[in-house]
């Protein structure tokens, strides 16, 4: 005897369609305004949703994230093999899989290399000072991660010990990955690591550093809960919080030795 399926199988499988439709067209509209800000060029780039323990819906390979469209993406399965859709999966998928896998509370990625962000990671620095209070709240510390060929294993290598800890990472001479329970708070995360590596440019042009007292920050990591909208598990790295002077905030600033932004 044939069987259809009862009425509410029926409407869990319209439900997963509808919410795959909706997860399709976030792709496309985060993938343009990537592409708008100069966060990618080119095919650069590559975003990504988790439907469920199964699937992955992600951009396809050799597609500038500013054109795709809903139909383009493709789905993969745990293991990275291509179960749904007409182009290849990227091949830095690998990376995708891993934040899944270390962090279960993740539902959205997305990587990018805005200009700033990357410029820092191409110097070798990371973006581990408190200078910014929303900053502490909202990311805490973006760890640097150490140079990793894209689609291999060294760089899942690199990442894999900061991913539980941060929900954005720099990676040497490449870009910026960040990660959250959805794909538009993983993006506003990638905003926020662009302007803060902006201003932490602005400091280092001007030869001096404010960063957070003790008292400040853990005040701030205190209020963190109290923000809509903020869903980090980050928090200030011991070792950058031990370098602050206890009790009152330091206000002193730091000065920067070498060259000052234009000078030769």
């Amino acid at each position: 005897m044939f069987v259809v399926g009862t009425r509410a199988q029926m409407n869990e499988k319209v439900i997963f369609m509808s919410r795959e439709r909706t997860y399709r067209r976030e792709i496309v509209s985060f993938g343009r305004m990537l592409h708008q800000r100069g966060y990618v060029a080119a095919t650069d780039g590559n975003l990504s949703v988790r439907l469920d323990e199964e699937r992955i819906l992600a951009t396809p390979t050799a597609m500038s994230k500013g054109g795709l469209r809903a139909a383009d993406m493709v789905i993969v399965d745990p293991a990275g093999r291509q179960v749904a859709g007409r182009h290849r999966v990227s091949s830095e998928i690998s990376m995708h899989l891993l934040i899944y896998k270390l962090r279960p509370d993740v539902r959205g990625i997305v990587h990018a290399h805005p200009c700033t962000a990357t410029g820092f990671a191409a110097a070798g620095i990371a973006l581990n000072q408190p200078l910014v209070c929303e900053v502490v709240i909202g990311l805490g510390s973006i760890p640097l991660a150490r140079y990793g060929t894209p689609g291999t294993s060294e760089l899942c290598e690199s990442l894999e010990p900061l991913i539980p800890q941060y929900d954005a990472i720099l990676m040497s001479n490449h870009g910026v990955v960040t990660y959250a329970d959805t794909l538009h708070r993983a993006y506003m995360k990638m905003e926020t690591v662009e302007h803060f590596a902006q201003i932490a440019l602005v400091t280092h042009c001007l030869g001096r550093q404010q960063p957070l007292g003790q008292q400040d920050l853990q005040k701030l990591l205190l209020a963190r809960s109290k923000y809509e909208g903020t869903h980090s598990v980050a928090a200030m790295p011991p070792a950058a919080i031990s370098r602050l002077p206890a009790g009152a905030p330091s206000r002193e600033g730091k000065r920067f030795r070498g060259s000052r932004c234009g000078e030769g």
